[in-house]
């Protein structure tokens, strides 16, 4: 699935489809998100919700790991297609797309 939204284009992962975004808000995490700019810049995004994210954490540091990390890495109150797209929007007017190394 992949949205044009001047002035980038938005791709979901592979088999991102009705189910799989129906199911999204469920998972809580959506890596693989592809942010494309004008200008060619390709830039890689994994989203999260704080639920999943709190459970990441914990299973990380029962593993002995006390941290959580991911490149490209935004928190997001709801996994799903609204909310994905209004932070890369948000993402972009703020300039984060400028700050960070493309993929």
């Amino acid at each position: 699935m992949s949205a044009r939204l001047q002035p980038y284009t938005l791709s979901f992962p592979q088999g991102y489809d009705e189910q799989a975004e129906f199911e999204a808000p469920f998972r809580g995490y959506l890596p693989g998100v592809i942010v494309e700019l004008e200008d060619g810049a390709r830039h890689r995004l994994s989203f999260i919700d704080l639920v999943r994210l709190k459970q990441g954490l914990a299973d990380n540091a029962g593993a002995g790991h006390p941290y959580y990390a991911e490149k490209g890495f935004v928190v997001v109150p709801e996994v799903s297609t609204e909310a994905i797209q209004l932070a890369v929007q948000g993402l972009r007017d703020e300039g984060y797309f400028h700050l960070g190394q493309p993929e």
